[in-house]
């Protein structure tokens, strides 16, 4: 088996070679062929130096500290082999949990396998934090994952080589393979807390995830079809608008009464003038879609095989 274990590190001078160490004890017990990858994200301490001194490892030295998605990015386009791990760099995860996260892919034909931190040892704030966005997140895109935000993951390294990330959406990589059609799944694993070093977790970094939730959701609904949102939002204010034309107009007209006093004409106004805009904004939204899929040749969809029957073979690619 030949895989990638990549790890973003950011100011971890203290858990670097520990971490190094534990993996390497791993890849050296289950004799895989491993290429072990950690990403220094622009770390301010002696995080570099000390990565230096080990070996084997790939160092992917970023110019700055530029955030845990570009990290991984960056990490899975240096990635070879079957597979890719990602792991953090504080020694929270378990790299003793990689062969059973191997072991659980291959035996269930599954394409991404999440961690699962079902006992956290995480501060009670970032529990209760952690709480709320899985509830945002099962409500909004749904990817059947308990702990997207486990860092600890396997995946197929295939389906990583078009995948491009941005803003904070390494937490929702099950959810947009998911929406691909990739087979998911996850695993419980191990979570200790943290030893040594200072949590990069902050309220910053949870309203961008919440933001780009939104996205993934928008994503997930209306990429290709996104007329239908907007256009719909349109065509909604557009009926609004008509019936309080049409209310405004019978009491103007039949029942005499004055309607400077009453919101009917701005209603009937704007509604009008903002179901334009909304639709006009859907028509352009739809234009940039047609040309997003076109331009970078993405396509909303994955085909697992092709099946061709011939007559007396069947020939599947």
């Amino acid at each position: 088996m030949k895989l990638s274990i990549v790890a973003p590190i950011y100011n971890e001078e203290a858990n670097v070679a520990e971490l190094h160490r534990r993996i390497l004890d791993v890849i050296q017990t289950y004799r895989y062929d491993a290429k072990i990858i950690f990403v220094n994200d622009g770390s301010t301490d002696r995080s570099l130096s000390v990565m230096k001194q080990l070996t084997p490892l790939t160092i992917v030295n970023l110019r700055k500290n530029f955030g845990q998605t570009a990290a991984m990015d960056a990490g899975f386009k240096e990635a070879r082999g079957d597979y890719v791990v990602t792991i953090d760099g504080d020694l929270q995860n378990d790299p003793a949990d990689i062969p059973r996260l191997i072991l659980y892919c291959q035996e269930h034909n599954l394409d991404v396998v999440s961690g699962w931190r079902k006992t956290r040892r995480d501060p009670l704030l970032k529990r209760f934090f952690s709480r709320g966005a899985y509830v945002l997140r099962h409500l909004m895109i749904n990817d059947g994952i308990h702990d997207s935000g486990c860092s600890l993951k396997i995946y197929r390294r295939a389906i990583l080589e078009h995948l491009d990330l941005y803003g904070e959406m390494h937490r929702f990589i099950p959810a947009i393979l998911k929406m691909k059609g990739y087979r998911i799944g996850e695993l419980e694993v191990s979570h200790h807390p943290r030893a040594n070093g200072v949590s990069k977790y902050g309220f910053a970094r949870t309203f961008k995830g919440l933001l780009d939730m939104g996205s993934l959701w928008f994503w997930k609904k209306y990429a290709a079809r996104p007329l239908h949102l907007f256009g719909g939002i349109g065509v909604f204010l557009f009926i609004v608008s008509a019936l309080s034309g049409g209310r405004a107009v019978y009491e103007k007209i039949f029942l005499g009464q004055d309607l400077s006093d009453t919101f009917l004409t701005e209603l009937s106004m704007f509604g009008f003038l903002i179901g334009i805009q909304f639709l006009v904004f859907g028509l352009l939204a739809d234009i940039l879609s047609k040309i997003y899929f076109s331009a970078t040749k993405d396509v909303p969809y994955s085909v697992a095989e092709i099946i061709r029957n011939s007559a007396g073979s069947t020939d599947r690619s």
